[in-house]
């Protein structure tokens, strides 16, 4: 698609679109001027019942120089899901988003971990990816203490979390480090270049939109060099990852590029599951959480972690 090509979007979920009008939700067209006073204004992640009821134990604490909020269930866990926020690499925390963490780790029996990470543009690459990296290293290594089978560790992250969960993966597959049953990629952020099909399409139309996508990776890649490891669609060997799910909605910018790295792993021999959601913008399923839609995205994850997580004892 030629830059100053422009095809009409496609359409939107209509029960979605429903939910966008009532909140008169549009693109952000986050510039770096903004992101001061986004940060200020921004209201505080919801208060969530990290215990959910007693069924967890929750602990906060620095490992390897990176906090992280762990939550153990009572019984006996299967594995463990390690999470990495969304925000555009610009903002968030280790509660944002925490609750579709702990739907997941209640869902199988999980350590649930959601790692605070450095933040861009004060910490450009590889400051936050390093973070991710090594946090989850602690966590495999201190698998016995914390309860769970090393083979049922799971990667998992959302927008920009998302992105920086499959640069973790490589970073695992390159350095030898944790083995990872799965890597759990929704809407994620992954192509510096800000060109592809969708990104043009979407333009001013979707809720993170290519002026809000530009910001974020510059002021994760300042004047660097791109490395895979800031942005994986530049990886040249998507071999040897482990099993990814990727879901988009197909009215989002970032839509191409998730289709795009699904199509490499096969390519390479991996295994990948791919949903494009007819109807969705970025991370519809945070906006309107109770539509059909965003059920199903919801449980087609769920079945995907019944698949590729290893078995009860």
């Amino acid at each position: 698609m030629d830059a100053d090509q422009r095809y009409d979007a496609p359409p939107l979920d209509a029960e979605l679109a429903k939910v966008l009008t009532a909140e008169n939700a549009g693109p952000a067209r986050l510039t770096p001027e903004m992101i001061a006073e986004v940060r200020a204004t921004a209201p505080p992640s919801p208060e969530v019942d990290l215990e959910r009821g007693g069924r967890f134990t929750v602990e906060e604490h620095t490992r390897a120089g990176v906090p992280l909020l762990i939550a153990r269930p009572v019984t006996k866990a299967r594995g463990c899901i390690y999470y990495i926020h969304g925000g555009g690499m610009m903002f968030g925390d280790n509660r944002r988003g925490v609750g579709r963490l702990l739907d997941w780790a209640e869902a199988f029996g999980l350590v649930a971990v959601s790692v605070d990470y450095r933040l861009a543009p004060e910490h450009p690459h590889p400051a936050p990816v390093e973070d991710c990296y090594l946090g989850l290293q602690w966590i495999a290594e201190h698998a016995g203490e914390l309860g769970f089978d090393p083979a049922a560790l799971v990667v998992a992250g959302i927008s920009a979390g998302g992105g920086l969960a499959a640069a973790v993966a490589l970073l695992a597959r390159d350095r030898n480090g944790p083995a990872l049953a799965g890597q759990l990629l929704l809407c994620p952020m992954l192509d510096d270049r800000n060109d592809s099909p969708s990104a043009i399409q979407m333009a001013d139309i979707d809720m993170w939109d290519r002026v809000s996508n530009r910001t974020g990776w510059d002021a994760l890649l300042g004047d660097a060099d791109v490395s895979p490891y800031a942005a994986p669609a530049r990886a040249t060997d998507l071999s040897g990852l482990p099993p990814a799910f990727v879901d988009v909605g197909s009215a989002e910018t970032l839509r191409d590029e998730g289709v795009a790295y699904a199509s490499r792993i096969w390519q390479a021999g991996g295994a990948a599951e791919l949903h494009v959601w007819p109807g969705g913008v970025h991370a519809f399923d945070s906006m309107a959480p109770d539509i059909a839609l965003s059920r199903d995205a919801r449980q087609a994850r769920l079945q995907w972690l019944a698949r590729i997580l290893p078995g009860d004892e």
